[in-house]
């Protein structure tokens, strides 16, 4: 225990907690303060799903080029790229929404595509980087103190960011999040690095060519874990449904039943105190059935749109709320281990990539959809809807081969 606690306590590790901590809180306080000026009439519910699906679609066109680059030119240098652009992209977000410029709308537009694709191109990075700064038995602490870094930080956050929005505006808000994506681009270390094998003959193929090889050698590696596939359908399901509703839903939830943002806020502080909860148990937790466990946390989002049916009885949607962060927290880092653990170091970034793209793939549908699905069936049946199929995807995945333990049945 000592050995790999002193593995998490170096100063390299420290300044990559530090970089994705920066990232982690800057990707979640973004759609924060959007919900925050819906709820404040700034912002129109469609405004604000328009904003997050183009983010989502900018995260989706980076994250297999951030893969791509971050196995053959290695993480450390992705995340400095794909965090600056992030930065720049904020920044153009702000003067979209609060510059007395001409085409505000599409500086605006521009703003979240490009923070989506600089968060997109970081996120495999930062997961394949793991593995070159901590050792394999050292993998899941280091996943846990890494997510422990933003839930700990993102727990005061709301309080924080309405304050900031509610005292100078939210437009000071965008500016503080802009300066986490720079600490996100200069505080991680350098370290060494693995990187994939050049195609042979590279002068003879073309760039996009080598691009479609690389990707395509990535989903090779992937097909070697049917558990891989297993939990990122339930995932998919969970995020192009559970979160999409929620992120909509619940700023105006809270505008209808309280006439202010205090459910949004509350809601946001109690998941992430069930998420601070469940990175404590997985540093410390390693059950044998993980992938058993792992999915279980997944369905628990589930109870979010069940908690929302009662939004008045402000306990309710809250404690749906704790335990989906506990659930999910659970699942995060028991996947992303998994996948630090059972996938090939040179390949790493690229079946990273994979995750992100098909889990996240969905986002920009499900988003858009919402408020028209919502206006034609109505909020009680979108929500029961949405809570029956978070649980149905986590108990169908449990019924593939391998995913109890989340490891290939091999050597």
């Amino acid at each position: 225990m000592s050995i790999t606690s002193s593995k998490i306590r170096s100063i390299p590790f420290f300044r990559l907690w530090a970089g994705n901590a920066g990232s982690g809180i800057a990707t979640w306080a973004l759609p924060f303060v959007l919900g925050f000026m819906v709820s404040n009439g700034d912002l129109t519910a469609l405004e604000l799903g328009i904003f997050l699906a183009l983010r989502s679609a900018g995260f989706l066109t980076a994250v297999p080029v951030g893969g791509v680059m971050a196995d053959s030119a290695g993480s450390r240098r992705v995340i400095l790229i794909a965090s600056l652009a992030a930065a720049c992209g904020t920044l153009l977000l702000f003067l979209g929404l609060f510059a007395n410029l001409p085409l505000r709308s599409t500086l605006a537009a521009l703003g979240v595509i490009l923070s989506g694709m600089g968060q997109g191109a970081c996120r495999p990075a930062y997961q394949s980087i793991v593995p070159s700064v901590v050792s394999r038995d050292a993998l899941q602490p280091a996943n846990a103190a890494l997510s422990l870094s933003v839930r700990a930080t993102v727990l005061v956050g709301p309080a924080t960011a309405t304050l900031i929005a509610s005292s100078w505006g939210p437009g000071a808000a965008i500016l503080g999040i802009a300066s986490l994506w720079m600490a996100s681009a200069l505080a991680p270390p350098w370290p060494h690095e693995s990187v994939a094998d050049a195609v042979a003959d590279t002068g003879r193929v073309s760039l996009l060519g080598r691009f479609l090889h690389d990707l395509l050698d990535g989903y090779r590696e992937a097909r070697r874990h049917p558990w891989f596939f297993a939990g990122l359908a339930a995932l998919s399901t969970v995020i192009a449904t559970g979160y999409s509703v929620t992120a909509v839903l619940v700023p105006l939830i809270s505008r209808d039943s309280h006439g202010d943002a205090s459910l949004l806020t509350g809601s946001v502080t109690a998941y992430m105190s069930g998420a601070l909860l469940g990175a404590i148990a997985a540093s410390r937790w390693r059950p044998a059935k993980r992938g058993w466990w792992a999915l279980l946390g997944l369905g628990t989002y589930g109870l979010v749109p069940l908690g929302l049916l009662a939004p008045v009885q402000f306990w309710i949607p809250i404690t749906a709320y704790f335990l989906a962060g506990l659930g999910m927290e659970l699942f995060n880092i028991v996947w992303f281990t998994a996948i630090q653990d059972e996938v090939a170091r040179a390949k790493l970034a690229r079946v990273s990539s994979l995750d992100f793209i098909i889990s996240y793939g969905l986002a920009p549908l499900g988003l858009s959809a919402i408020t028209p699905v919502t206006n034609i069936l109505g909020t009680t049946t979108v929500l029961i809807a949405t809570s029956i199929v978070c649980f149905g995807a986590a108990l169908a995945a449990n019924t593939i081969p391998t995913t109890a333990e989340f490891r290939a049945r091999r050597r």
